[in-house]
């Protein structure tokens, strides 16, 4: 536990010393086009989960990559913990995210965040949101940029299903862009809010491409979406220290389930 705890300490000392440094790099190349921008931040997600790798020894491996399509997407992805924010910039294109306007008033990260063009939204006005989505969804994708959403809203626990919103379907459609779903069972390892942050392997599978079509709408690909990553989820998860408690039960009744 010792030891579990100097490596979390030196995971967050590093937090805390490169953070600014990369903000002030985001700033000073603000004037730039934002794909030159996009380098920093992306670094900075880089830096952090080579930490959480070879510090804390949070690794992982990635299941279904030869589906992630070669032209721009919208990623649907499962949200547990902060390591999805982090590890899905490397196992994907560059992006953008969908996120809360409330995040923008974090000193320097959510200073950084706005200066990564992400698609900011405020979740009380629902009917402005939707429109944002769509009117700003469509200028990254003309800037080349793929679109990551958690539909959910916000992150979930381990074993638990929130409301899948329609936002990702709506902009896949909108923009004729192929939806990929995600799943993974990170929040097993770094449950929300914690400061620790523990050992082991998250395991991320990469759905087939959800294309959207004249004759299937919104609602129909959001569903196949949520069906395709809750069933993944049931099959990886429980391996965590974190894990449902079900879900843990399940796995060490099947130890040979994936």
């Amino acid at each position: 536990m010792i030891s579990l705890l100097i490596r979390n300490l030196l995971y967050w000392l590093v937090l805390i010393v490169i953070t600014p440094l990369f903000f002030c790099l985001l700033l000073l190349a603000a004037p730039l086009p934002r794909r030159a921008r996009h380098v920093f931040g992306v670094s900075w997600a880089l830096t952090l989960l080579w930490m959480l790798e070879h510090v804390i020894g949070l690794k992982y491996r990635v299941l279904g990559s030869e589906n992630i399509p070669t032209e721009p997407s919208v990623i649907c992805s499962k949200h547990q913990s902060g390591w999805e924010t982090l590890a899905l910039q490397k196992i994907f294109p560059w992006q953008v995210y969908v996120a809360k306007r409330e995040l923008a008033w974090i000193p320097l990260f959510g200073w950084g965040l706005v200066l990564m063009n992400p698609i900011m939204i405020n979740r009380s006005d629902r009917s402005r949101a939707n429109q944002r989505l769509l009117e700003q969804g469509l200028e990254r994708k003309r800037h080349g940029f793929w679109i990551t959403v958690f539909p959910e809203g916000t992150r979930t626990k381990p074993g638990r299903i929130g409301k899948y919103k329609l936002g990702a379907a709506r902009m896949a459609k909108q923009f004729d862009m192929p939806m990929v779903p995600v799943a993974h069972n990170a929040g097993e390892f770094w449950p929300r809010n914690a400061f620790l942050k523990y050992p082991g392997e998250v395991t991320v599978v990469v759905g087939p491409a959800i294309r959207p079509s004249e004759s299937v709408g919104p609602e129909s690909m959001m569903a196949e979406a949520e069906a395709w990553i809750e069933a993944r989820q049931r099959e990886i998860g429980g391996v965590g220290p974190f894990a449902d408690p079900d879900e843990k039960r399940q796995r060490l009744a099947s130890p040979a389930s994936a």
